[in-house]
C-alpha cells in the first residue's frame, strides 16, 4: 500500500493505528484540530508557508508545492529514532522511521505551500504526520539557496513511548527485516536516499546506514 491523499482524507492513517495499537493512542480530528490550532498561533511573524521535509515528504509528500529549495536546519539533525508499529513496522516487529533530534544539522527541501490553500493542506499534513503524536510540531529556521526561510517540521518527541535511542547496528538490524501496511523499513531508507540525491544532497548518515542494511539483508539470504 502506497499512502494517498485519498487515505488521508478519509482517515485511513487513523484507522491502521487502531487497529494495530489500539485506538485510545490515535487522536481524533478535534484533537489533531487543537493541535493545529495551537502551532499555527506559534508562527512567527511573517512566515510564509513552508514545510520542511527530512523524510517521507522527500518522496511523497501528497501536497501541492507552489516551489520546492533545498535547505539546511542547524540544531536538529535526522535519525531513525521513532518505532514503527503500523506503517513500516508491526508491534511483534517494530520498524524504524525518521525523525529530527536535537543538535548538529539536517539537509533535506523545503516545500512552499499555496498560501489559498495553506491551511487545509496543513489539515491533511496533521492527519499523517500527527495521529500518534510522536512528533512536536516546530517552526525552525532553514537556509536555502542564499536565503532564510522559516519553515514548519517535525522534531521528535523524547518522551513518546514509541521513541527509541539506538546505535546504528540496531537501527540496521531493525531496518532490514521490518515490514509494515506501508511496506517495508528498507524501502523507507532507500527512498530517503533516493529523493536526497534527485536534489543532490548526500547524507553520509544514511549511506553508512544503507551500506549496514544491505550487507544484512545479504547475510538473511
Amino acid at each position: 500500500m502506497t499512502l494517498s491523499r485519498r487515505d488521508l482524507e478519509q482517515g485511513r492513517m487513523r484507522e491502521l493505528y487502531r487497529a494495530t495499537i489500539g485506538a485510545a493512542h490515535a487522536l481524533d480530528d478535534e484533537a489533531l484540530s487543537g493541535s493545529l490550532a495551537e502551532t499555527l498561533a506559534g508562527k512567527p511573524k511573517g512566515a510564509g508557508w513552508w514545510v520542511f521535509g527530512y523524510g517521507s515528504l522527500l518522496w511523497n509528500p501528497l501536497f501541492p508545492v507552489a516551489e520546492a529549495r533545498p535547505a539546511s536546519v542547524h540544531g536538529l539533525h535526522r535519525s531513525f529514532c521513532l518505532r514503527s508499529l503500523a506503517s513500516r513496522g508491526t508491534p511483534e516487529r517494530p520498524g524504524l522511521v525518521l525523525g529530527l533530534e536535537r543538535g548538529g544539522a539536517c539537509r533535506g527541501v523545503a516545500y512552499r505551500l499555496p498560501s489559498a490553500l495553506a491551511i487545509d493542506e496543513l489539515r491533511l499534513l496533521w492527519r499523517r504526520e500527527m495521529v500518534v503524536c510522536s512528533y512536536r510540531p516546530v517552526w525552525v529556521r532553514a537556509r536555502a539557496g542564499g536565503r532564510e526561510i522559516v519553515a514548519l517540521t517535525f522534531a521528535v518527541r523524547r518522551d513518546h513511548p514509541q521513541y527509541a535511542a539506538l546505535t546504528l547496528d540496531e537501527q540496521a538490524d531493525t531496518i532490514a527485516h521490518a515490514c509494515g501496511a506501508l511496506g517495508s523499513s528498507c524501502e523507507y531508507l532507500m527512498s530517503t536516499r533516493a529523493a536526497l540525491a534527485s536534489h543532490g544532497i548526500v547524507d553520509r548518515y544514511l549511506e553508512t546506514l544503507a551500506g549496514a542494511v544491505r550487507a544484512r539483508r545479504r547475510g538473511a539470504g
